[in-house]
């Protein structure tokens, strides 16, 4: 007969790393509702996307650095994308190992539908904390500096 060690008291409704997950995916799925019914996308997708419309042409490898996303997720996304007709995929000149993504112009049309409805969304956001915010800000902006 084996003794189970008793578990030390631990409030996992008060831990840091599962509440700013749960928020972050809470607050991500309110947006993905709205583009989701709007465009059909889904979130892999619209990282994607919102990466390209920010960054312009760029490899499958950067996105999947600077979004948190896993490689074969930006892949399928991004084969979902193109086979939308939203971007586009060449091989870079110089290493053609990589791939680099671009919006097509059908693209950039719903960009720059979808990027105003981002805006209402960090708005909306914004409002809600209030005074909150700048300090929500700062401490995303100290936990973000540390895995740079």
């Amino acid at each position: 007969m084996t003794d189970t060690p008793p578990l030390p008291d631990f409030d996992l409704y008060g831990f840091t790393p599962y509440r700013l997950a749960v928020a972050a995916k809470h607050t991500s799925e309110q947006l993905a509702r709205q583009y989701r019914d709007r465009f059909g996308i889904s979130i892999p997708e619209w990282r994607v996307l919102v990466h390209l419309a920010h960054s312009g042409n760029t490899s499958v490898r950067d996105i999947e650095a600077r979004v948190a996303m896993e490689k074969y997720e930006v892949s399928r996304a991004a084969k979902r994308l193109r086979e939308a007709g939203l971007i586009e995929r060449k091989e870079n000149p110089e290493d053609r190992r990589l791939i680099i993504l671009s919006l097509t112009v059908e693209g950039q049309k719903m960009m720059a539908e979808l990027l105003p409805m981002a805006k209402a969304h960090q708005a909306e956001l914004e409002k809600r904390l209030g005074d909150a915010f700048k300090q929500l800000e700062a401490g995303l902006e100290a936990l973000l500096n540390e895995t740079k």
